[in-house]
């Protein structure tokens, strides 16, 4: 019986070593590419450019004279420059996580090979 037991037991491993580079390069491209996709979404949240965008032309602190009108553009643009850039940045680093997940096992294989 515990012959029956190891073979099943050996199996389940060898085919699920041979399953995890096909799993890793589908099932796991689609994981990745949601969780960047939600990183994404979330530093586009946290920086909104967008929104400073729409109310770049509102006056900030109800100051509607032609000071504080010239003034709030200024600032809205300033900001909104800064947190464009900071999300460019952002998307670099999610990109790189991606490009990460790629290469990874060809990377470890790559070093497997060589320390052999």
């Amino acid at each position: 019986m515990w012959v029956l037991i190891l073979q099943r037991i050996l199996l389940d491993v060898l085919l699920r070593v041979i399953y995890f580079p096909v799993w890793w390069y589908t099932g796991g491209i689609k994981y990745i590419s949601m969780y960047c996709a939600n990183l994404l979404r979330a530093g586009n949240d946290y920086m909104a450019p967008g929104l400073w965008l729409k109310n770049i032309f509102v006056p900030m602190f109800g100051q509607s004279d032609w000071q504080g009108r010239i003034m709030s553009v200024f600032m809205r643009l300033v900001n909104l420059i800064g947190r464009s850039i900071g999300l460019l940045f952002w998307m670099l680093i999610v990109f790189i996580i991606f490009i990460f997940w790629i290469i990874w096992p060809i990377f470890a294989v790559y070093m497997l090979i060589i320390s052999i």
